[in-house]
């Protein structure tokens, strides 16, 4: 078995495009509208993709805040520094709960908790 993605049930979906693309790093490998007033957008990094849908009829439901979605990044600080860039601020931490990791989190475009983390040799 392998995973394929997450769907994210998205309030604007430019703004959340532009987060998943140009915060966390993830191409756009493909976007289409299956039926009038909805959208759909694939972003991903490897195996790793995430599927974002845009519905003008329908308001996505709020997410449970204990729901989050983990990025592993090679330096917090400068991850940090592209947040802040663009007006987002951090929700919480960082932590560094051992000495082999340090994370913190956001919130995405529809308050869906984004966690970002580095390893630490």
């Amino acid at each position: 078995m392998q995973f394929c993605w997450v769907t994210i049930h998205v309030h604007d979906m430019e703004k959340s495009l532009a987060f998943y693309r140009d915060i966390v790093g993830l191409a756009l490998k493909r976007q289409f509208s299956p039926t009038p007033g909805d959208q759909i957008a694939f972003l991903g990094s490897g195996d790793t993709e995430i599927e974002l849908i845009h519905n003008e009829k329908n308001s996505p439901a709020p997410f449970s805040q204990n729901i989050s979605l983990g990025f592993k990044v090679e330096s917090l600080e400068r991850t940090m520094d592209i947040l802040k860039a663009h007006g987002i601020p951090v929700l919480a931490g960082p932590f560094q709960p051992n000495p082999n990791v340090k994370f913190f989190y956001v919130h995405d475009p529809n308050s869906l908790r984004v966690q970002f983390v580095q390893d630490i040799q």
